[in-house]
């Protein structure tokens, strides 16, 4: 008998890249080979956003293309404890999509209500760095088929504010961390995947 194997993806790219669709369709196909459901682990939260109508409306998109592509697909919502969701979930066997790890990452910033300097250094709530360690090793102890969506985003101009530089740095510094873990890395632009690390054969 066969040992499971682990499989984790990070997929990365900027925005209306094409990223989230290609991550789906990895999702779907690992889901087809293994005969099982994939749980979408969303970082962006329904009950959240009920205010926010441009939010609402991504999230409506997102959910219509998984639907349009079939499959079996259970929603989790993980606006903040990504680390306990993915240690739920991410076992042999299950295929778990995590779409996104920027949109979870300015959760924690902002989830304490915290007003951050324009200038100056920003120190993050304790929770960011809590929730940041666990989720790290969570996905570093996870089994089975796991695809994480990031962005890239500070390949423009330095961005004006404190508080938007601080956000770049994280997010970069995330996205090493996670691709260091993981087995298979792609960036996609114009909807086109390029690989920079594939899992040994």
């Amino acid at each position: 008998m066969s040992t499971p194997v682990t499989v984790r993806s990070l997929v990365f790219g900027g925005a209306r890249s094409g990223k989230s669709a290609h991550a789906e369709r990895l999702a779907l196909q690992a889901a087809q080979e293994g005969a099982g459901e994939i749980v979408y682990i969303a970082t962006a939260s329904r009950s959240a956003a009920r205010d926010d109508a441009e939010m609402q409306q991504r999230i409506a998109h997102h959910q219509q293309r998984r639907l349009d592509l079939g499959g079996a697909w259970r929603t989790v919502e993980a606006p903040l404890a990504l680390g306990a969701a993915l240690r739920t979930h991410g076992r042999a066997g299950n295929v778990v999509l995590v779409d996104c790890l920027t949109v979870w990452l300015a959760n924690l910033l902002f989830a304490e209500g915290i007003a951050f300097p324009e200038v100056g250094p920003i120190d993050p709530p304790a929770a960011f760095l809590q929730q940041r360690a666990d989720f790290l090793a969570a996905l570093q102890e996870a089994s089975g088929t796991v695809i994480l969506v990031s962005n890239e985003v500070g390949m423009g101009i330095v961005p004006q504010g404190a508080i938007s530089r601080w956000f770049v740095d994280e997010a970069g510094r995330l996205n090493q961390a996670v691709a260091a873990i993981c087995e298979r890395v792609q960036w996609v632009a114009a909807g086109l995947p390029l690989s920079f690390k594939e899992p040994a054969c």
